[in-house]
């Protein structure tokens, strides 16, 4: 009984000390965004279709996404958003996994950012 109490302690201490988070987008105000590194990880073409204000395009589906994080600090803040969320949510895993500790997923991508701007 106690390795199990001590397993869920330890488990929880390692939840709640994670840095990612999510975020609606709508929410974030251009400031915001103007201090973090915001990256879209849409195709070339869905960014050429309109994209944030400051946004650095790197395709999640690349095959040398990883790589063009190499210059970017593991300390650093770094915003993701994609169409609608859900790839976003699978660049903040594959940042978490890196070492990136300060990762935020902005969820409803730039189909609700759009909406709310029009």
């Amino acid at each position: 009984m106690k390795f199990y109490f001590s397993l869920f302690i330890l488990l929880l201490l390692n939840f709640s000390c994670a840095q990612s988070s999510s975020k609606p987008i709508t929410e974030v105000s251009q400031n915001e965004l103007n201090s973090v590194i915001l990256v879209d990880v849409r195709t070339p073409e869905e960014f050429e279709a309109g994209h944030l204000v400051n946004a650095k395009n790197i395709n999640l589906f690349d095959k040398d996404f990883v790589e063009k994080f190499q210059g970017i600090s593991k300390e650093e803040t770094i915003y993701v958003y994609c169409k609608k969320g859900g790839r976003s949510a699978k660049a903040q895993q594959r940042l978490d996994s890196l070492g990136y500790k300060k990762v935020v997923n902005l969820e409803g991508g730039y189909d609700a950012w759009s909406g709310k701007h029009e």
